[in-house]
C-alpha cells in the first residue's frame, strides 16, 4: 500500500512523504458501515486527510475461526483510489486472556504495486493487548519478516459504557524510515472520537482528529 506499508518504501524510493480484522467475533454472519472524516491507518492518513466510507462482510464460527472482506476509498495521489481487504484468522477468549492470530491481504484494484499481506497475531490480558505484524509479501521488495509493526493498547470503560482506548505503534522497515504512532480514543455506540500523531515530521507530525461512526449489522 502506497500509504501502508508502502509508506516505508517510498520514503526510501522518493524521500518525500493506517482496517482491523475482528478478534472474538460473534458466531454468525455479520456486516458493518463506516464513515469518518479522515482514514487513518498506524497513524497515516489513507484518504490525504479526506473522509472515508468504509464497509465489510464477516463470517465467524463458534469455535473462533473468522473470514472476512473490508472496503474503503483511499487516497495516496495516485491512480488508486479503493482498498478491498480479504482476512482470515482464529481467535478466542479464556476468562480474562484472549489471543488472535490470521492473515489479511491488502488490495488495490485500481493500483500499481501496492498489494501485500501480512501475518498477525496478539495476545490480551484484561485491558491490556499486545500485537505484532508482518509483512508476508508484497509487490514491492518486502518479503516475510522485513518489516513489523508492534503495539499495545489499553481500553477500559469509563462513565458508564463509554470507552477510552490508550495507543502505542512502532513501526520497524527493511528499507524505509522507521517510526511510532499513538493515540486517544473514545468510543460510545458506534461513535468514536479520536486524536494520533506519529513521531516523524517526514511522515506527517502534525495530530490528527478522527471523528468516525460504524453501524454493525447481524445478517
Amino acid at each position: 500500500m502506497n500509504m501502508k506499508h508502502h509508506i516505508g518504501y517510498a520514503i526510501a524510493i522518493c524521500s518525500t512523504l493506517s482496517f482491523a480484522p475482528p478478534a472474538l467475533s460473534t458466531e454468525g454472519l455479520s456486516a458493518n458501515i463506516g464513515v469518518t472524516n479522515n482514514y487513518i491507518w498506524r497513524g497515516v492518513t489513507q484518504t490525504d486527510d479526506k473522509p472515508a466510507v468504509s464497509g465489510g462482510i464477516d463470517y465467524a464460527i463458534d469455535n473462533g475461526i473468522y473470514i472476512g472482506t473490508w472496503a474503503s476509498n483511499v487516497d495516496f495521489g495516485d491512480e488508486a483510489t479503493t482498498e478491498l481487504d480479504l482476512y482470515l484468522g482464529f481467535g478466542n477468549q479464556v476468562g480474562e486472556f484472549s489471543y488472535d492470530l490470521g492473515y489479511v491481504y491488502y488490495g488495490y484494484p485500481d493500483g500499481e504495486d501496492l498489494n501485500f499481506g501480512e501475518a498477525y497475531a496478539s495476545v490480551g490480558w484484561s485491558i491490556l493487548s499486545i500485537g505484532v505484524s508482518t509483512t508476508a509479501h508484497s509487490d514491492w521488495s518486502s518479503d516475510f519478516g522485513d518489516d513489523i509493526y508492534v503495539e499495545a493498547n489499553v481500553a477500559f470503560e469509563i462513565l458508564g459504557d463509554a470507552e477510552l482506548g490508550l495507543h502505542f505503534g512502532s513501526y520497524d522497515f527493511n528499507d524505509g524510515l522507521d517510526y511510532q504512532d499513538y493515540n486517544v480514543s473514545l468510543s460510545k455506540n458506534g461513535f468514536s472520537f479520536l486524536v494520533s500523531q506519529v513521531s516523524e515530521d517526514e511522515i506527517d507530525d502534525d495530530y490528527k482528529v478522527i471523528v468516525s461512526y460504524t453501524y454493525e449489522i447481524d445478517l
